[in-house]
């Protein structure tokens, strides 16, 4: 079957956006008054749970005594800062990203993204690192609280798929972190992982593929597993081929949960 569709996640993925949004949060804790400091280490262990409000919710709960706070209002805040650094030129699009979605696009091969933040993260982004074209890119956006459960359980990809009316045998998910590769194997989608600053030492076995970035010609991408050996940079007939070699490879892994810590 030929290459109908892409799905992109957008943290991580199609640019390297986690310290950015590590920065926001302790700007908007500040901001609010809050004794809290988020380090490389303890966000790492907070990313384990998808959507910012779900992480301040998760560290809340690992706190000894908890104050009340408005989850909501302080996820707003930091979202704020979040798209103005964005605006301002913090991030910039992962190695082939560029490339590939220009592939893409005059191939005729449909776009989409499927993530847990928020659209104003997203329209930020794409603004900031494709230009004001950059959302027309995509055919379809699914994003934030549009669906009920964020990765790693399904429904974002499975809501693409719906909307896009598209068989998931023809498509291709590219991911950076393990929940997001469980969502979208869950959703019956095969996964290329490049994993990031935050998510190198994922579980991405479920992946069909795993590489350092999507490489450039004069820059070569590293493979770390699956398809891919050999090659230097990915391309539409690239991951056509390596879908079809899968032949849809694992089933559907099992749901887990991450296990609860306290933080103060």
């Amino acid at each position: 079957m030929a290459l109908q569709a892409i799905l992109f996640d957008v943290d991580g993925t199609l640019a390297e956006t986690e310290e950015v949004h590590r920065r926001s949060f302790n700007a908007a804790f500040r901001a609010a008054g809050l004794p809290w400091h988020w380090d490389r280490e303890l966000y790492r262990e907070l990313l384990a749970v998808t959507g910012g409000k779900e992480r301040i919710g998760r560290f809340l709960a690992g706190l000894a005594d908890p104050p009340h706070c408005d989850v909501p209002a302080l996820h707003r805040a930091k979202t704020e800062r979040y798209t103005a650094l964005v605006a301002a030129g913090a991030v910039a699009l992962r190695p082939g990203v560029a490339r590939l979605l220009a592939e893409a696009r005059d191939q005729g091969v449909r776009l989409a993204i499927a993530t847990t933040t928020t659209p104003a993260n997203v329209a930020a982004l794409l603004a900031a690192a494709l230009g004001p074209e950059g959302p027309a890119l995509f055919e379809v956006m699914v994003a934030g609280d549009a669906v009920p459960c964020k990765k790693p359980a399904p429904d974002v990809y499975q809501a693409v798929l719906e909307a896009m009316a598209l068989d998931p045998a023809g498509c291709i998910t590219i991911e950076d972190s393990r929940n997001g590769v469980l969502s979208a194997r869950r959703a019956g989608l095969p996964v290329l992982a490049t994993p990031g600053l935050y998510t190198g030492d994922d579980d991405l076995r479920h992946a069909l593929a795993v590489l350092s970035d999507l490489g450039e010609p004069d820059a070569p991408y590293r493979h770390l597993g699956g398809a891919g050996s050999g090659e230097g940079w990915v391309t539409v007939e690239a991951l056509e081929r390596w879908v079809a070699e899968s032949g849809g490879m694992l089933g559907s892994p099992t749901r887990t949960q991450p296990t609860a810590r306290r933080f103060g």
